[in-house]
């Protein structure tokens, strides 16, 4: 008996260790989208000397963001208190959550009429009822929060208008289901140009985008 308690004893301690080792879940998990815009599609000789399809020439945009969960929460509020908790004291909302919501692309981008240079980005929204309107700006991203770091963003804190490329309305509207968890994504990729898109509970918005030249 002596030694089946002693070997439980381990097997629990040993435990116990092993959980403070191992690293929690994150509330918001990593996410991203990607497309290739811009290519086409050509045939080729594989190496086994059959012939394959290979979209060649194509240029990659992508959003990387963290994804938080509704958890039963109301999320945008109504009036005054119009989206006062997602922002959380910042001026606007990161459009995700922890590091700022980022753009890369490959390919220059005609978004509101206006040209967006081959880069990378940070993206952010200002959150009106109804009236939502997408920020493409030129701060830089802590991947890291770091309180003494001055020249890069946490989340939206920070946020100055200074740094805007540009600003467009978005189309806001309802679904008819609500998502859990926050998503950004492309949708309609055409030859031309495609849209992005970014859902959460009952609520999607989206901007147009053309690509240019």
């Amino acid at each position: 008996m002596r030694l089946l308690t002693t070997m439980l004893c381990t097997t629990v301690l040993a435990g116990a260790a092993l959980s403070a080792q191992m690293p929690g879940r994150p509330a918001s998990t990593p996410g991203s989208a990607e497309i290739e815009v811009g290519g086409k599609w050509e045939t080729e000789k594989a190496p086994n000397g059959r012939e394959r399809q290979v979209f060649k020439g194509g240029k990659w945009v992508s959003v990387s963001y963290s994804r938080p969960l509704k958890r039963g929460r109301e999320l945008f509020g109504t009036g005054d208190a119009y989206a006062t908790k997602l922002y959380a004291g910042a001026p606007v909302w990161r459009a995700g959550a922890d590091v700022s919501t980022q753009l890369k692309t490959e390919a220059p981008l005609v978004i509101g009429g206006k040209t967006l240079a081959p880069g990378e980005y940070t993206m952010f929204i200002d959150l009106k009822p109804g009236a939502w309107t997408l920020i493409v700006s030129t701060h830089k991203p802590q991947l890291k929060y770091d309180p003494s770091n001055k020249t890069e963003i946490w989340g939206a804190y920070g946020y100055d208008a200074k740094n805007d490329v540009l600003r467009v309305p978005m189309q806001v509207a309802e679904i008819p289901f609500s998502l859990e968890e926050l998503t950004w994504g492309f949708s309609d990729v055409a030859e031309k140009g495609f849209t992005i898109n970014i859902w959460w509970d009952k609520t999607t918005a989206s901007v147009p985008v053309t690509l240019g030249s």
